[in-house]
């Protein structure tokens, strides 16, 4: 099929902007928890129906609609809806308005410029041929929504994408969208780990096994997994979060407590890295004279985001055209994301790029003194505040050009 600009489009997006705005005020001055976007997934509902489409709720708090336009090609755009226990300290008019409670990683944006290329494909159907599928995703921010919306059916009450898209609201130039063919996430994977000593007085070390001294030397030995385990230029995080052991001064506890977090690309690296975890944990309890073995519980587990490179072509052609020198290739991230499940689930390939959200002066003098990672709040800070327009608008346009990419023009 001959492919068509979407030049239009994006122009339509542009004089919706106030619409927009409107709506990302509002979803910014209200956040919910993973898991407790009720508001907000009634707040969505309301807005695509009076678009004129129908909604579903996959996932309890997940809402889909469908733009039906003929048959051809299927796309999915998704955004993600929870927001963080964070307390907001930004000067914004439309400060959070729930105490504790704060949109500190741009989920807001994401929600509102989804809807503002829902807004325009379904106004501009003479445009294009094909199915879009808007999906508004609960709770990313604990790996868990993704998977319920796919344990809810969602293969089975929604069409099959031929693609699909997520963005994310990033530091960076206002409005500069960058995506790259590959890893662009990271896998991050939690867990506990517990080790037992043999409590005693504080006056009495002998009598003890000292979890303290056992815990501590853990963490020093884990350090040696990414320094001396891992190849030179390969990528991997391994970051003890939280240490608690012991009650008192006087006490020797007999156990204590470590929380990890550990950031890989590539999935035979991950595994290198969670056995060595392992291997150093059981060596430096047995070394220690730990009176029983090691308990490890596995949380929270995002896998990498990978875009697929014929998609990542496609779509990239795509904003080379609509955005020009704004359209840039990404560079990898550390963050995870748990989009990929959705795309996964269906068997479909993906691809997922970053909007840059920061007033460009303020980037750019920044930039320029090495200052940007001090100076400018970065997502899950309290003061994380996207510049609204051009981002929500961009975020909005940039949906377009990719589901574009992949409709073609309409017959």
């Amino acid at each position: 099929m001959e492919r068509t600009s979407a030049q239009p489009l994006l122009q339509a997006v542009e004089s919706s902007s106030d619409w927009l705005l409107e709506h990302y005020e509002h979803l910014h001055r209200h956040p919910e928890l993973s898991m407790e976007e009720h508001d907000t997934a009634e707040y969505i509902e309301d807005v695509l129906q009076g678009l004129g489409l129908e909604t579903q709720r996959i996932g309890e708090t997940g809402v889909v609609a469908i733009i039906e336009n003929g048959d051809d090609r299927v796309v999915l755009g998704r955004a993600d809806m929870d927001a963080l226990p964070v307390t907001e300290d930004t000067a914004l008019e439309y400060v959070s308005e729930t105490p504790g409670v704060m949109h500190a990683c741009g989920h807001d944006t994401h929600m509102a410029g989804l809807l503002g290329a829902v807004r325009t494909l379904t106004e501009h159907r003479d445009s294009w041929h094909g199915t879009f599928i808007a999906l508004f995703q609960p709770s990313e921010e604990d790996a868990s929504g993704a998977r319920a919306m796919v344990a809810d059916g969602l293969v089975y009450k929604t069409p099959k994408p031929d693609a699909c898209f997520a963005c994310h609201a990033m530091v960076g130039p206002a409005g500069q969208v960058s995506v790259k063919p590959g890893p662009t996430l990271s896998s991050a994977d939690s867990m506990q780990i517990t080790v037992f000593g043999r409590g005693a007085h504080g006056s009495m070390p002998h009598l003890s096994v000292d979890p303290v001294v056992l815990a501590s030397s853990i963490v020093l030995r884990l350090q040696t997994i990414v320094a001396r385990e891992t190849e030179p230029g390969t990528f991997a995080v391994v970051t003890v979060g939280a240490l608690h052991a012991g009650s008192s001064s006087n006490i020797i506890a007999d156990r204590a407590e470590l929380q990890l977090n550990v950031r890989t690309y590539d999935e035979k690296v991950r595994e290198r890295v969670l056995a060595a975890i392992e291997r150093i944990v059981r060596a430096e309890c047995e070394a220690a004279g730990s009176p029983r073995e090691p308990e490890f519980t596995y949380d929270d587990h995002y896998p990498v985001t990978d875009n697929d490179a014929d998609l990542h072509d496609l779509v990239r052609a795509s904003f080379d055209a609509a955005f020009g020198d704004d359209s840039q290739t990404a560079t990898p991230a550390t963050a995870s994301e748990d989009f990929c499940a959705i795309p996964e689930a269906f068997g479909t390939p993906y691809a997922y790029w970053f909007v840059g959200s920061t007033d460009r002066e303020r980037y750019s003098d920044a930039e320029a003194r090495g200052a940007v990672s001090t100076e400018i709040p970065g997502n899950h800070s309290p003061a994380f505040a996207p510049v609204a327009e051009p981002t929500v608008v961009r975020i909005a346009q940039s949906h377009v050009a990719a589901a574009m990419a992949v409709f073609g023009s309409a017959e």
